[in-house]
């Protein structure tokens, strides 16, 4: 470590400016979690359940659900808990863990997002070859590959983050561990794993938008060719969601990252990063869902399923509490009769 000091613990500044109304804004980060977290595993869990759902393009819409809870998980959990007790502090294990597995499963979005328009592509510019080439063996190693690379293009910069010696305060102006402030804090030079970075950013987020654009120039090209409006329409229908949180997630991340994150406005990212950790999750289940017919009639199918059980279960319990009535045993019916052809 040579002359630096062991760091057990970091501050996280989160947002100081609304110190003042702290408990209002627990309050509404926890509501947009909680939504989050229900309208993704409504997602997974009706996809899951509905057979007539098992298609790729559900099968990669309940992934990136996946992708999403992970995401929230990691960061805001320890942000409400800091929120609520007023106790902005991180162990240095759990900030560096937070750094790797944020950043992996960002990479793994990045990784959705592109299979996910591939898929598109498929489905609208080789529609007669979609169901031979997107079978489920495609699909599931699919899914498999972009979590894989996800957790390994960024295993070589954790472990030399984790590695360095921190000699200066352990004060993180952030809401969670971002790599870049942390950064700062260490008491070697870091330029070397600031250009990483900013190459890790090119080959993740540059490789993914290009081969998404590409794929959304073809199938733009594809739909314009189509003669009738309601097939233009319902074409695009099944590609205006995801190019939605395309645009949006792309945008803000593009922004972020590929630049030096020590020189950049650090207000400026929290809020761009809050808005891809926080409020994305929250609405991206209703921009995948709102407009998809199929989705909906299964998701109310399974609510009123789930509904009804209860009400079968206690009917099913009370008949087998009512109790059984009492019956007479065969010597007793035969006396009973014998007596009766007596009397006659």
């Amino acid at each position: 470590m040579g002359n630096g000091t062991f760091i057990t613990e970091f501050v996280l500044l989160g947002f100081p400016e609304f110190h003042a109304i702290r408990m209002v804004f627990f309050a509404v980060v926890l509501l947009m979690y909680l939504i989050s977290v229900s309208g993704n595993c409504l997602i997974i869990t009706v996809v899951f359940m509905e057979p007539k759902l098992h298609m790729p393009m559900y099968f990669f819409l309940s992934n990136f659900s996946l992708g999403e809870l992970w995401t929230t998980t990691v960061i805001v959990p320890k942000m409400l808990t800091n929120l609520a007790l007023d106790q902005n502090t991180i162990c240095f294990t759990c900030c560096m863990a937070q750094i790797y597995i944020a950043f992996s499963v960002g990479a793994t979005q990045f990784f959705n997002l592109t299979v996910m328009s591939f898929d598109r592509y498929t489905a609208i510019c080789k529609p007669f070859l979609y169901n031979a080439k997107m079978t489920n063996r495609l699909c599931l190693s699919l899914a498999l590959l972009t979590w894989f690379s996800g957790f390994t293009i960024n295993f070589f910069q954790a472990i030399v983050v984790w590695a360095y010696p921190f000699c200066r305060h352990n004060v993180i102006d952030h809401f969670f561990c971002d790599a870049g402030p942390v950064f700062k804090l260490a008491c070697v030079d870091t330029t070397l794993m600031e250009l990483i970075g900013v190459l890790y950013g090119a080959i993740v987020m540059w490789g993914s938008f290009l081969f998404t654009l590409v794929s959304y120039a073809c199938i733009i090209t594809t739909i314009v060719r189509i003669p009738s409006v309601s097939g233009r329409s319902k074409a695009f229908s099944t590609c205006s969601s995801h190019l939605t949180v395309v645009g949006i997630l792309y945008g803000a991340s593009l922004f972020m990252y590929l630049r030096p994150s020590t020189q950049s406005d650090t207000q400026t990212n929290k809020v761009l990063y809050f808005i891809t950790v926080v409020v994305m999750p929250t609405i991206t289940p209703f921009i995948f869902t709102i407009r998809n017919k199929d989705f909906k009639t299964a998701a109310i199918k399974l609510l009123n399923a789930m509904r009804q059980t209860p009400s079968f279960v206690f009917m099913t319990l009370t008949k087998q509490q009512t109790p059984l009535k009492k019956r007479i045993p065969c010597s007793q019916k035969l006396c009973h009769h014998q007596r009766s052809c007596e009397k006659q």
